[in-house]
C-alpha cells in the first residue's frame, strides 16, 4: 500500500453510521484511518496518540481492534473514564495496605501500569482540563512523579492515547492540552461499516517496521520542510512539526525505507499539519511570463517561423504527456509538504476557523461556567478544612491524610494509653471540594432601527426560538433587548419559555434613530444584573454600528459614537463575554470598531441565519472558569 493512499479532505459527518457526505469518500478516509491504526502501533509513545471522532459502534470497535491486534501481546491496554480520580491515575497511597501494615504503601497508578502500551480515554469530550493537564504532563516526562501523602516514588509511564470523542454533533471537543500531544486527529463519522475493508499488513508487518524504526535516517531537508509547512499552515504549536516528523519517520519504517522520504513528509503533511491548520497556505508562485505571454504592447507573441525539415537537427521523438510531468523527486521536499496539506484541507476551513476563535473553551451542552462550592455539583478533590458551614468532611480523605504518621504519633503516646488504630488530628481533616455549572443567559440586544430593521428582528426571533429550543438540553436562559428611537426596551425579560417568548415576539416595534450607547447600556445592565445572581451572561449585540443618537437623546453622529465606544468600554471592563454580529450589507469597519472596544467576537453576517446565530452563541458562552472554593 502507498502511503499516499486515501488522500483527500476529510470533514465531519453525521454520526458512526456512514451517511453520505458530500465531497468526502467514505473509502479514503477509512484508508487513512488503518494507516493511521498502523503508525500508531509502530511508535505509540513517540505519535503520542490519537483523538478519534466517532459514536459507539462496529466501526469505532473496528478500528480500536486494529490497532490492538497491531500492538505486541504484552503491551498493556487500559481504558478510563473522563472522571478518573487523581488516586487511580497517578497512583497514591493505599489506605488499606498502609493501616494493615502501619507504615505508607504505594498504589500503583494507571499511568504506570501502561507503560509501553496504549490508554484509551472514554468520552474524551467530558474530560476535565485539569484531568488533561495531568495526563500531558506525565506524557511529556515519560514518568510518573510522585511525592505526596508521605510517600516519594518514579515510575517509567511511556505510552500513548487514544481519546474518544463522542461529541458527534456538537462542539464538543477533548481539551486542547491533550489534543496538542496527539499526532493523529480521525473523524469516522462518515464512515460505515460496509467501507471497512481489511488492512493491507498485520501484525508482523508492524512488528518489521517496529525493529527498524531505530535505524531511519531524517535529512535535515525534511525537518525544514515540515517546519516551513507547519509555518504556511499556521500550526504554531512546535509539537506539530515535531509529531509530523514521528509520523514521517513511522511510515519510513512501515513501508521498508531506511530514511524519510517525500512520500513519507506527505503523509505527515496530510495527517498532522492539515488537521491542525489555522489558516491556507499561500497560493503556488506562478511566472507572470508564462500566466500572461503577452508583450509590452498587450499583443500575443507571434508564433516563430517553423524550421525546415533540412535547418532542423536530429532530435529524439518527443516523450508522450505523461513521461513529460515533472518527477516527484525533483519537487522541492516544501512544497510536496504544502501540496499535501493542503490537497486534506476542508472547503470551508475559512468559515470553521472564524467560528473557532469565537469557541474558545467552550463546550456545547454544557450550561454556563464552572465554580467550585460546598453546595450540590460534582466531587472536584478536597482540601484542607474544617467541616461545618455547608462543607462536608471527606472520611476517606482524612484517613488517607492520617495514615502516614501513625507510626510516629504511635510512638509519642504516654505510657499505659490504651492503643488506638489510628489518630486523627486537626490538621488531617480534609473537606470535599464540589464542582457545579452555573446556567447560562444569552441577552439579545438588536438594533430595531432603519428600514432594514425588519430582517434583523426577524432573524433575532429565529435565533432566540432555535435556542430555546435547545434550552432542555443545555438549560440556557435567553433575553431580549430592543434599541430604538432614544432608548432600549427589555422585551423579553430571562426565560426559558417557547410559549412566552413566541408570544412576546409576535410583534417587534421598528424605524427611528439608533441610541446604540442605550442599547449596550441596557445589555450591560442587565448582565451584571444576571451575574449576581449567580448565572452567566452573554450579551449579544446585532448592529452595524452606526450610532445617531446620544446618550442624552440628542442627534449627532459625532456625540453618538463617542457615547457607542465609550459605553463598549464598559461593558468590556465588565468582564461579561460578548459577540458582534455585524448587520450591514457588507462588512463595515464601525462595527468592525465597536467589536474591538467591547473585546467581542466579531462575526460579520450581513445574510444570517438563526442557525448560523445560534452556533456562534454556544460557541462563545464561557466554560471552565473557577470560582471560590
Amino acid at each position: 500500500m502507498s502511503p499516499d493512499a486515501g488522500g483527500g479532505g476529510h470533514g465531519s459527518g453525521g454520526g458512526n453510521g456512514g451517511a453520505d457526505t458530500p465531497g468526502i469518500d467514505p473509502a479514503a478516509v477509512w484508508a487513512d484511518a488503518v494507516l493511521a491504526a498502523g503508525l500508531l502501533a509502530v511508535d505509540p509513545a513517540g505519535l503520542g496518540g490519537a483523538s478519534l471522532r466517532a459514536g459507539a459502534g462496529p466501526v469505532r470497535d473496528r478500528w480500536l481492534g486494529l490497532v490492538r491486534s497491531f500492538l505486541p501481546q504484552e503491551a498493556p491496554w487500559r481504558r478510563i473514564p473522563p472522571g478518573i480520580s487523581d488516586d487511580r491515575l497517578l497512583g497514591g497511597l493505599d489506605l488499606a495496605a498502609t493501616l494493615a501494615a502501619g507504615r505508607p504503601v504505594a498504589e500503583r497508578g494507571v499511568l504506570a501500569e501502561v507503560d509501553g502500551g496504549v490508554l484509551v480515554l472514554a468520552m474524551a469530550e467530558r474530560a476535565d482540563p485539569a484531568t488533561a493537564a495531568k495526563l500531558g504532563a506525565v506524557m511529556d516526562a515519560g514518568a510518573v512523579a510522585l511525592e505526596r501523602d508521605g510517600i516519594a516514588l518514579a515510575r517509567d509511564a511511556r505510552f500513548g492515547v487514544i481519546a474518544l470523542d463522542e461529541g458527534i454533533g456538537s462542539d464538543e471537543r477533548p481539551p486542547d492540552g491533550l489534543t496538542d500531544r496527539l499526532a493523529l486527529r480521525l473523524d469516522l463519522a462518515p464512515v460505515g461499516l460496509r467501507h471497512a475493508d481489511p488492512p493491507p499488513f498485520d501484525g508482523a508487518d508492524i512488528a518489521a517496521a517496529r525493529d527498524r524504526l531505530a535505524t531511519v535516517e531524517t535529512p535535515d531537508q525534511a525537518v525544514e520542510a515540515l517546519c516551513a509547512g507547519a509555518l504556511a499552515l499556521g500550526v504554531h504549536s512546535m509539537r506539530g512539526p515535531m509529531l509530523a516528523l514521528a509520523v514521517a519517520r513511522a511510515s519510513a519504517a512501515l513501508f521498508g525505507r531506511k530514511g524519510v522520504e517525500g512520500d513519507d513528509l506527505a503523509l505527515a503533511a496530510r495527517l498532522v499539519l492539515a488537521p491542525r491548520a489555522t489558516q491556507l497556505p499561500p497560493p503556488a508562485e506562478v511566472d507572470e511570463a508564462e500566466e500572461d505571454p503577452q508583450d509590452a504592447d498587450g499583443d500575443p507573441p507571434e508564433d516563430p517561423p517553423e524550421p525546415s525539415s533540412e535547418d532542423r537537427p536530429d532530435e529524439p521523438p518527443e516523450a508522450p504527456d505523461d513521461e513529460r510531468q515533472a518527477d516527484p523527486q525533483q519537487i522541492p521536499l516544501e512544497d510536496l509538504v504544502l501540496a499535501a496539506a493542503r490537497a486534506a484541507l476542508p472547503d470551508n476551513l475559512l468559515a470553521r476557523l472564524r467560528l473557532g476563535k469565537a469557541a474558545g473553551a467552550r463546550s456545547a451542552g454544557k450550561a454556563g461556567a464552572a465554580t467550585q462550592g460546598s453546595g450540590r455539583g460534582r466531587p472536584s478533590g478536597t482540601r484542607r478544612g474544617l467541616p461545618g458551614g455547608g462543607h462536608r468532611l471527606d472520611v476517606v480523605a482524612t484517613l488517607r491524610s492520617a495514615a502516614p504518621w501513625q507510626p510516629i504519633r504511635g510512638r509519642a503516646r504516654p505510657a499505659g494509653t490504651s492503643e488506638r488504630r489510628v489518630e486523627v488530628r486537626q490538621d488531617d481533616f480534609r473537606i470535599s471540594r464540589i464542582r457545579k455549572r452555573t446556567e447560562t443567559t444569552t441577552i439579545f440586544a438588536v438594533d430595531a432601527s432603519g428600514s432594514a430593521a425588519f430582517q434583523r428582528l426577524a432573524e433575532a426571533k429565529g435565533a432566540v426560538e432555535l435556542l430555546l429550543a435547545d434550552c432542555y438540553v443545555r438549560r440556557d436562559q435567553v433575553a431580549l433587548l430592543a434599541f430604538r428611537k432614544d432608548g432600549a426596551d427589555l422585551l423579553l425579560p430571562p426565560t426559558r419559555s417557547l410559549v412566552r417568548a413566541k408570544r412576546s415576539l409576535t410583534e417587534l416595534p421598528g424605524g427611528g434613530g439608533t441610541p446604540l450607547a442605550a442599547g449596550i447600556d441596557a445589555a450591560r445592565r442587565l448582565a451584571d444584573d444576571i451575574a449576581r445572581r449567580g448565572r452567566t451572561p452573554v450579551v449579544v449585540l446585532l448592529t452595524d454600528g452606526r450610532a445617531n443618537i446620544a446618550r442624552d437623546g440628542s442627534p449627532g453622529r459625532p456625540q453618538a459614537g463617542e457615547d457607542a465606544a465609550q459605553s463598549a468600554r464598559t461593558l468590556r471592563a465588565a468582564g461579561h463575554a460578548c459577540l458582534l454580529f455585524d448587520t450591514s450589507p457588507r462588512p463595515a469597519e464601525p462595527a468592525r470598531r465597536l467589536a474591538a472596544e467591547m473585546g467581542a467576537v466579531y462575526l460579520p453576517l450581513p445574510y444570517a441565519d438563526a442557525a448560523a446565530l445560534s452556533r456562534a452563541v454556544a460557541a462563545v458562552a464561557p466554560a471552565g472558569r473557577a470560582g471560590a472554593a
